[in-house]
């Protein structure tokens, strides 16, 4: 190529892009010493806070103290509904979001409280302890083992398993949507963060000359540019900053758009680690012009792609580390091949939104109940075999009784759910093998260990709207199939 056919290139553009993705930190110096700060600098988005947080409902009990350290071990943003902080935070210490309220209040269950959730686990219960001097030794109760004068103290059990239940239900389901889709960037809803997370990556980092701006107009962000092939150029795009922590979208198969565009075609890529010339994800979706469609793109189908060529030998994008975005449009597709529906010139391409969709639902509502809860009145019931709380249910205020109606509450919201009916509950060492079983027919026990464990995992699963009983086998294991154990279930 002659000097003649060559184009002036930005070295100005080069630098402001490499310091805005805060590539070389010695570029970020140099323009802060000269400019002073830029004005758009952002810490590093949170894909977690994003994608929203789980809330539990009963976090200073046996088993929602543990819940919420399980989803704190794996990085989870967690939210304790508490209704005494100080208590609270001497049981899970400093580093939970806690927040005061109470399920028996409805009018304590505000939007900050429920905002930003993605699921709730909840694992409030009365209180039920043996009558005092009925026993000499009061810790077998907690160990399951069989009391004779057992008593409820503090709230009754129609307040709490039932009417508590059903407010946060009802408070929850305004926030959590039956639905398979979880949105990721709403350009209808503009601000100043969502502006701040894109910026410009255009082919001046390669020598080209090409320009291009991301700008959230009415009800939509607008990429748009000049793309030019001068200077062996061609491309312009617009990409995230890297997340901190990475978006976790492994509940989902893909991602969907919501364009319009200009007839172009462009491409997409996700990356999974932070690296600015690394491996990215991509895939190339055509658009219609002027009009509005829906894109979905399939994690299975994203090519593997490092500088515009595919790598053979790269493993399936894990979609539980996506770490940024990127949107583009090319005169190539890959390995050299050249994009059909390219023209050089002026684009436009307006976003709507990118959400996370699921082919199936995964559950957004996980609920501790109890086994035996619809065996007070069952004919043919013997109840000298029965755990206490089926034979004392009318002593008990109804305990069981009211615990059913409290599920229903949640089978008749709409919400996608896991109801867990856990046998006697114990403080024994986890670990054991579980036994699922559904009829509420069996009898055991259960560490509230494995309980708090089975509660996480539950919101890991492709089913939902299931409910069954669980009790420990006699065996330790290393390992759970935990996808085998609800494969078998059956659907209410």
């Amino acid at each position: 190529m002659t000097d003649k056919n060559r184009s002036q290139w930005d070295l100005g553009r080069f630098i402001e892009t490499l310091t805005y993705f805060e590539v070389i930190p010695f570029l970020n110096w140099v323009q802060q010493l000269i400019q002073g700060s830029p004005q758009n600098y952002q810490p590093r988005t949170d894909g977690d806070e994003n994608m929203g947080v789980i809330l539990v409902a009963g976090a200073t009990g046996g088993v929602g103290k543990r819940v919420v350290q399980q989803l704190q071990k794996q990085g989870k943003q967690v939210r304790a509904l508490v209704r005494d902080i100080d208590k609270a935070r001497s049981i899970l210490g400093n580093d939970v979001d806690l927040v005061v309220a109470d399920i028996t209040k409805p009018e304590t269950l505000t939007s900050l409280v429920m905002a930003n959730i993605q699921a709730v686990i909840c694992c409030t219960a009365v209180r039920v302890q043996p009558v005092e001097g009925d026993t000499a030794d009061r810790a077998k109760y907690y160990q399951g083992v069989k009391f004779y004068q057992p008593e409820i103290v503090g709230d009754t059990p129609e307040n709490v398993e039932y009417q508590g239940v059903k407010n946060l239900v009802t408070a929850a389901a305004k926030y959590l949507p039956a639905t398979t889709e979880k949105v990721i960037f709403d350009f209808t809803r503009p601000s100043t963060e969502l502006k701040n997370i894109w910026g410009a990556l255009d082919d001046v980092v390669m020598g080209g000359v090409s320009a291009s701006n991301i700008q959230l107009i009415e009800n939509a962000a607008l990429f748009a540019g000049n793309v030019s092939t001068a200077n062996s150029g061609g491309f312009a795009s617009v990409r995230t900053r890297n997340f901190d922590p990475p978006f976790n979208l492994s509940g989902y198969d893909g991602v969907e758009l919501r364009v319009k565009g200009d007839g172009q075609r462009y491409k997409i890529f996700l990356r999974t680690d932070t690296k600015w010339d690394g491996l990215g994800y991509g895939y190339s979706f055509d658009t219609v012009a002027n009009t509005w469609i829906n894109v979905r793109i399939p994690f299975a189908e994203l090519v593997p792609v490092f500088r515009a060529k595919t790598v053979k030998d790269a493993p399936p994008i894990d979609s539980s580390k996506v770490n940024s975005f990127q949107l583009m449009l090319s005169k190539f597709e890959y390995d050299g091949a050249l994009n059909p529906h390219f023209s050089a010139g002026s684009f436009a391409l307006q976003i709507e939104s990118i959400k996370a969709y699921s082919g199936t639902n995964t559950p957004k509502f996980i609920l501790v109940s109890s086994a035996g809860v619809t065996r007070p009145g069952r004919p043919g019931i013997n109840l000298d075999e029965e755990p206490p709380a089926v034979r004392l249910n009318d002593q008990l205020g109804g305990i069981l009784t009211w615990k059913l109606k409290g599920e229903d509450s949640l089978r008749e919201s709409g919400i996608p759910y896991i109801i867990i009916r856990p046998c006697a509950l114990t403080e024994e060492a986890g670990g054991k093998e579980l036994i699922f079983e559904q009829g509420d027919n069996i009898r055991g026990k259960i560490s509230r260990e494995d309980v708090a464990e089975l509660c996480v995992r539950s919101l890991q699963q492709k089913v939902c709207n299931l409910t069954f009983e669980v009790k420990e086998g006699t065996n330790v294991t290393q390992f759970l199939y935990w996808q085998h154990l609800f494969t078998n279930l059956k659907p209410d």
